[in-house]
């Protein structure tokens, strides 16, 4: 049998007392509950006490214990309801109607730590920061990703968690209004935006970090400025030798990072959001699957796009580890009606599990759309 889950905010459920059933209804065994994420504002449907939740920046939805933090620390919430413990009511409401929970946790996007502490944050060739993006390079920054990790697994039974920007977020980032379409920077460019040139990594590149920062301006300007196209990928823009040490940096760190809280887990799984892609940043980490080490328990592969770009993805995913894939498909997208279907092709691919993005987020047609597809697949 494929396990099925779906995605849950904690507000979905806290002070809704129906929510737990209605979830449980849709056939799934599992819930991945938000306990550490980012700032969003998301409708809720059903809730008695309110329809659109406002989370203003990123916050820990589990019970911070202050003395157990040292430098970075997550901020609480204020919207919502009041509730110092929102992860442990929501995870208690799920396991009274015979749902499993594993935490949902985003390590390194938090645009408020980033702001107050910049030195912390992603710097990219031209001496900018991105202050959503923390750089897990940066010792203080790596210390308080795991802290999370700990603490959630000191305070909560919870069997699994599954780790979202477990490295870098890149220059990609749906931020304000954003306004970065016209340049029509390639994706090559936006990669080479995205490469972190902070103190910690310039120590940690076996590379002239110097000539590296110069020879990124000066492709992204011709890009931008004469229209001249940056490659298709960093070893085409800087030369293969310096994209695999890049590629080698962010691997070391985010192995570093999955193999602590590995340590800190114990026998609770990890479930790491990942791209198959070294090049890649993002909330899904670009990493190569077939030579990570350690192994998580599965790699959680996203199926948001085309069809058969997700199928072919599985595919190739599955041709290069034994670990088990998890697909993480979109409940929101364009055709709900097709969701069944491709939760099939895609464990035919070689997904044993499935997550549905996201229960608390759906409308009535979406969330018939989830139960459909755990019946077609089974």
């Amino acid at each position: 049998m494929v396990r099925h889950g779906a995605f849950a905010y904690t507000w979905d459920l806290v002070g809704d007392p129906s929510a737990a059933a209605r979830f449980a209804d849709l056939g799934i065994d599992t819930v991945t509950l938000q306990a550490a994420y980012h700032s969003v504002r998301a409708t809720t449907a059903w809730h008695p006490a309110h329809r659109v939740v406002h989370a203003d920046h990123a916050a820990a939805y589990f019970r911070i214990r202050p003395s157990r933090w040292r430098g970075l620390r997550p901020a609480v919430p204020t919207w919502g309801v009041d509730d110092e413990d929102r992860f442990g009511t929501a995870s208690a409401s799920l396991a009274a109607a015979g749902l499993r929970t594993e935490a949902w946790v985003v390590l390194t996007h938090s645009s408020a730590l980033g702001r107050s502490n910049p030195s912390l944050a992603v710097r990219n060739a031209y001496d900018e920061v991105f202050s959503y993006a923390l750089c897990p390079a940066q010792a203080a920054v790596h210390d308080y990703a795991l802290t999370i990790v700990q603490e959630l697994c000191e305070q909560y039974d919870v069997p699994a968690l599954m780790l979202e920007a477990c490295g870098w977020l890149g220059f990609e980032h749906a931020s304000q209004h954003e306004k970065t379409s016209g340049a029509d920077l390639s994706a090559c460019a936006r990669d080479l935006l995205s490469i972190c040139l902070c103190p910690a990594c310039s120590v940690r590149l076996e590379l002239d970090v110097a000539e590296l920062a110069a020879d990124v301006r000066a492709v992204v300007d011709r890009e931008l400025q004469e229209g001249i196209g940056a490659g298709s990928n960093l070893a085409d823009a800087l030369g293969a030798p310096r994209a695999a040490e890049i590629y080698r940096h962010r691997q070391s760190v985010i192995s570093g990072l999955v193999r602590e809280a590995a340590g800190l887990a114990g026998s609770r799984e990890l479930l790491l959001m990942a791209t198959d892609d070294p090049q890649v940043t993002g909330p899904d980490v670009g990493v190569e699957v077939a030579g990570f080490a350690p192994d998580p328990a599965a790699f959680v592969l996203k199926c948001w796009d085309d069809e058969e770009a997700a199928i072919a993805r599985m595919k190739g995913a599955a041709g290069r580890t034994g670990v088990p894939l998890v697909a993480n498909v979109n409940a929101l997208g364009e055709r709900p009606s097709e969701l069944p279907a491709l939760a099939a092709r895609l464990v035919a691919a070689g997904a044993s599990e499935v997550r549905y993005y996201h229960a608390g987020l759906a409308s009535p047609a979406r969330l018939a759309a989830i139960r459909a597809a755990v019946q077609e697949v089974g």
